[in-house]
């Protein structure tokens, strides 16, 4: 590219913000193609050496549909064929990283010299914090309707916590991140909804569950999460009756915190296993009998707390056999929290809420983009139970 290029893309990024990265984009990766046909041939454009393997035949044009929307591409041609350039498949799967890499650089409130400097060995152009800034407030406005669509009918529903740190008042707090996915009747994975606040746990997921409820979300057969502080009077109170099945996961995960020796841990978290893989609720019951009074003398404290919680994960057995591998846990959301950890890592600490929600949504938003073209998720004719 040329100066008055990045001169020019500078100035029309500034002008329309993220509506300009197509062009962008289109400069970048058609420069990028020429580059690697160069590479291919061993010779530049015009340019005669023994090692050349072949010769330019001038360019083909591919329009490519994009979430920026259609981008014309020149793709290089090479007269002996056998080329095809892998810098347009890249730059395809890296144009999503561009637009929040911009939010990024907002996000993680850097100096403005830092952000010219990563945006241009990333972009090829200068990019000041201002219009780092304008583009950010408009992919709020994306996000923000995203995070606000319409819901409809869902037959399992996933919930789950994170914290991330967030300065406020010149303080560094804990900030929670409420997290919603479900399985449609269908079987199709779906990202629901995010919220980020500072409040009491209670009164952030009576809000956050609400809102799912108010978007239009229906037919919740079963909720599937771990026992977050505040959720299960939040549960009770927006979704009424609906059962719960508690993470089995993290219920055997806990269970080590009252076991009294190490040397019982194998032996107890094999008795708790034997009875999340029981064929049915009552044989899952009568192992959970056995147990408790295995334990009572022995240590009774792990005896108590089995008492007192797994029955919380026997929920599942209501439910068809080959549902219960996808519901008895929450382990789909491993792969999401991992996303988001990687992300926000390093970041650090949030300059605020607000940007903290403006990351985790858009990754969210992109996960859920990727479920759509996917796979059913849950197998079965129906979810119908």
């Amino acid at each position: 590219m040329t100066h008055q290029n990045d001169y020019t893309f500078a100035e029309d990024l500034a002008e329309r913000g993220l509506e300009a990265i197509p062009e962008l984009m289109r400069v970048l990766i058609n420069n990028a193609m020429q580059v690697e046909r160069s590479k291919y041939l061993q010779a530049e454009q015009y340019e005669r050496t023994e090692d050349r393997k072949g010769h330019a035949n001038g360019f083909k044009p591919k329009t490519v549909k994009t979430r920026m929307g259609e981008i014309t591409f020149a793709v290089p041609q090479v007269r002996e064929g056998g080329f095809y350039p892998s810098a347009l498949e890249k730059g395809l799967r890296s144009e999503r990283a561009l637009t929040i890499t911009l939010a990024e650089m907002y996000v993680q409130g850097v100096s403005t010299r830092k952000v010219k400097a990563i945006t241009e060995q990333l972009c090829g152009v200068e990019v000041s914090a201002t219009q780092v800034s304008r583009a950010a407030a408009q992919l709020d406005e994306v996000l923000q309707e995203w995070r606000e669509r319409p819901l409809g009918e869902i037959a399992y529903l996933y919930l789950d916590a994170r914290y991330e740190k967030v300065r406020e008042a010149g303080r560094v707090r804990d900030t929670a991140v409420l997290l919603a996915t479900g399985i449609s009747p269908e079987g199709e994975r779906q990202v629901l909804g995010v919220s980020t606040s500072l409040s009491e746990h209670e009164t952030h997921w009576k809000t956050f569950l609400k809102d799912l409820k108010d978007r239009g979300m229906n037919g919740v057969k079963l909720v599937i999460s771990d026992d977050h502080s505040g959720l299960g009077a939040a549960r009770r109170a927006v979704l009424g009756s609906v059962p719960w099945q508690r993470c089995q996961f993290h219920l055997q995960q806990n269970a080590g915190a009252y076991v009294p020796r190490q040397s019982m841990r194998m032996e107890v978290a094999a008795d708790i296993r034997a009875m999340f893989n029981a064929p049915d609720r009552k044989t899952a019951e009568e192992y959970l009998q056995v147990a408790i009074q295995k334990y009572a003398v022995s240590a009774p404290r792990i005896s108590a707390w089995l008492e007192e919680n797994l029955a919380d994960g026997f929920t599942v057995f209501d439910f068809p056999l080959e549902h219960r591998r996808l519901i008895r846990t929450t382990n789909s959301l491993e792969r999401i929290n991992k996303e988001i950890r990687r992300r926000t890592r390093v970041v650090g600490v949030f300059p605020n809420e607000a940007s903290c929600l403006r990351l985790v949504s858009a990754l969210l938003m992109e996960i859920s983009e990727e479920w759509q073209i996917g796979k059913r998720y849950c197998a079965g004719k129906s979810l119908d139970c």
